[in-house]
């Protein structure tokens, strides 16, 4: 069975930024729903032995089983693209990748935020790093699209679907 895995910090450590009520909303109302779904649709099956991202990497786009698996790891993934502390330029190799790929890390927060506020309808802004390669780019999917379809690999995810924020 699929688990709804713990959040890495404890809910009140995103205050004034994001309540507990959505939190409490958002990870225990939707994202539980979605990993129950899952196990409903992956019940005695073989697939119930996948692990998500093998389920995503097989599953048709846009299928109830996809949108399962794909919601269950883009929400677990969110969780963890976020924190308390959390920001500010980074450093490190990414920040060499930030540089190389977008000129700055200025220049990326840009094109991020515009991609995350300029998403029409319900999915997500990521920040992708090309398989075998350090070039790094961002993209929006839609609905629970995620980019391990297109063999891209998500390094930050930012959830644009409205029960993300509404309550706040």
């Amino acid at each position: 069975m699929f688990k709804l895995p713990e959040l890495p910090w404890p809910k009140t450590s995103l205050a004034p930024h994001m309540s507990v009520e959505t939190i409490d909303f958002h990870y225990g109302k939707h994202h539980a729903a979605y990993v129950n779904k899952l196990n409903l649709l992956t019940k005695d099956t073989p697939k119930a032995n996948m692990t998500l991202e093998q389920l995503i990497k097989t599953e048709k786009p846009n299928t109830p089983l996809f949108n399962q698996a794909a919601q269950t790891w883009n929400h677990t993934f969110f969780w963890h693209s976020i924190g308390p502390n959390a920001g500010g330029a980074p450093q490190g190799k990414i920040s060499t990748c930030i540089n190389e790929s977008f000129g700055s890390f200025e220049a990326f927060k840009k094109q991020f935020s515009d991609v995350a506020t300029g998403h029409f309808g319900s999915g997500w802004a990521w920040l992708v790093r090309e398989e075998n390669s350090n070039k790094l780019k961002v993209m929006q999917t839609h609905d629970a699209n995620n980019p391990m379809s297109e063999n891209l690999v998500p390094v930050l995810a930012c959830d644009v679907w409205e029960h993300a924020y509404y309550i706040d």
